[in-house]
């Protein structure tokens, strides 16, 4: 199982993206879920580069159901576009970084994949990264993290 999850989003939107202003860097954060991949082979060793996802697309991509027999949770773009009328939807699989570009400080990527002493999560349907963290509990005999950073702030680059 894979998760790809943004660790310093901001807790409240006002201040996203507003011309005249920077998000303080004392304002609590929050998870955003990016990527959410589960039932992987433990024979798979690798993922292609844009083999799983190559751009975001409006109103989502198609979902549970992914390349090799695994399955895509939804990710934070589905809460994020819901009052959206152009971009609503279910957003299953992988969508990238964006942090707003005004933000006064770089975002973590946490990568982690999980090994299981299970061959399918314990999840179906619609399934949320935490609905898989909870659902795995106890089931989880190994895992290792990456972490990348990223900022569109043109300040921090």
């Amino acid at each position: 199982m894979l998760i790809c999850h943004d660790i310093d989003v901001p807790s409240k939107p006002d201040d996203l993206f507003k011309e005249d202003r920077e998000i303080d860097s004392s304002l609590p954060r929050v998870d955003f879920y990016h990527w959410v991949l589960v039932d992987i082979p433990p024979t798979q060793r690798s993922i292609e580069s844009g083999s799983y996802s190559k751009a975001v697309q409006p109103r989502g991509k198609n979902g549970p159901a992914a390349p090799n027999n695994t399955r895509h949770g939804i990710n934070g773009y589905t809460e994020w576009f819901a009052n959206d009328h152009d971009m609503n939807g279910d957003y299953f699989g992988y969508d990238g970084p964006c942090p707003p570009w005004n933000d006064s400080i770089v975002h973590r990527y946490v990568f982690t994949l999980y090994a299981l002493d299970i061959d399918r999560a314990p999840v179906d349907g619609k399934f949320s990264g935490p609905d898989v963290l909870k659902a795995i509990a106890g089931h989880v005999i190994a895992k290792a993290q990456l972490t990348g950073t990223y900022t569109l702030n043109p300040r921090l680059a």
